[in-house]
């Protein structure tokens, strides 16, 4: 059975919309993480995106990551709501799911027999573990593939268990944006070829490739990924947190010299401070000597002090605060639309600048291809 939702009657036609990848046609298969956002991103830059909900509609609705989307609701299961979909995809230009490796297949929407259907088709394929290997058909969330792919053993204080940094890393990180690079690597084989090809997006590949920073680093300028050591983990004195008088944090990044000494100068700090930077043995008291000094003043008397000098400096604040700080007020960092809060498209393009799309019925949407309903 194929039933679906209209949750817009004007269909806006995505054609005309503004954005360098305006007349895309991308068919996503619903699920959480990073395809919903992969597909947010290319409706932001002005793709026409179909999502295939399941019978009652999305299980994890967000207003936010599911904007832009012309739904329709398709029971994949029934021989009538599969064919639908291979229709839907002779007519797209990209597919998008993230289901455990041989689902498709079992269901006949397979790349073999969708590819062949449409040999144009770019057919992105996001995981955890990726489409092969041991590990393959295992269950699994972003802590366990950042875990596997060295990254998480980096994080954290050195006396306790590692911390995971919420699912930004794995899920995002080295999936919804490693697939949306794929996905715009294929489309300009494409116009050489004049075929479509399968994306593996596996989120413990894109890890390992972001990993390559510290792997690749020339011997003479090693970055420690010891927790007790790492200069960019929080144990160095001038890259890391600190406490407030209000108990609000703020941040340094003052890994150069030059930087170094303007903060120490700002912030009034010992002029002993300034000698052996990197010398990890005097990390620790260092660091008690400048956390007692940042616990003197408010956090928003060290914005004050602080901010826009070549100190490396940022108050850390909520995601509720973020929207009022006037960086992102000058630069329209979020947007409301419909009453909802969202951060804008980006990146930002001189010419063919992005938009958030209102979204609507996924049928007229896939009438407007050619598709058969």
């Amino acid at each position: 059975m194929v039933c679906t939702v209209d949750t817009n009657d004007q269909v806006p036609d995505s054609r005309g919309r503004p954005g360098p990848l305006s007349g895309l046609r991308v068919l996503e298969f619903v699920g959480i993480g990073p395809g919903p956002h992969c597909a947010m991103l290319l409706s932001d830059l002005g793709a026409d995106v179909v999502r295939l909900d399941r019978p009652g509609g999305n299980g994890w609705p967000n207003k936010v990551v599911d904007r832009g989307r012309h739904v329709l609701e398709v029971d994949i299961q029934s021989t009538e709501g599969r064919e639908l979909c291979q229709l839907a995809a002779d007519k797209s230009d990209v597919l998008i799911e993230g289901f455990r490796p041989g689902v498709m297949e079992r269901l006949g929407l397979g790349p073999d027999v969708l590819l062949q259907r449409n040999p144009k088709l770019i057919y992105g394929r996001v995981t955890g573990w990726g489409q092969e290997g041991p590990l393959a058909p295992a269950a699994g969330h972003d802590i366990n593939f950042i875990a596997l792919s060295g990254a998480l053993a980096a994080m954290g204080r050195p006396d306790e268990p590692p911390a995971p940094p919420l699912n930004l890393v794995g899920d995002f990180g080295g999936g919804s944006l490693f697939l949306a690079f794929g996905i715009l690597a294929a489309l300009w084989e494409r116009q050489r070829s004049g075929l479509g090809q399968v994306i593996d997006a596996a989120i413990i590949d894109g890890v390992a490739s972001m990993m390559g920073m510290f792997s690749g680093l020339n011997a003479d300028k090693p970055v420690s990924l010891q927790r007790d050591q790492s200069l960019l983990g929080g144990a160095a004195p001038f890259y890391r947190c600190y406490r407030c008088a209000d108990g609000a944090h703020i941040s340094v990044g003052a890994l150069e010299p030059r930087f170094y000494g303007e903060l120490l100068r700002v912030i009034g700090a010992p002029a002993e401070l300034r000698s052996q930077q990197y010398a990890t043995e005097t990390w620790p008291e260092r660091q008690n000597i400048l956390a007692r000094l940042f616990a003197t003043r408010t956090r928003a008397e060290w914005s004050a002090a602080l901010e826009g000098t070549d100190a490396c400096f940022a108050p850390v604040l909520t995601a509720a605060e973020t929207r009022l700080h006037p960086h992102h007020q000058a630069r329209d960092t979020y947007v409301t639309v419909e009453g909802v809060e969202h951060p804008a498209p980006a990146p930002r393009f001189s010419r063919t600048p992005g938009s958030i799309a209102t979204g609507g019925s996924g049928r007229e949407v896939l009438k407007r291809w050619g598709v058969p309903l």
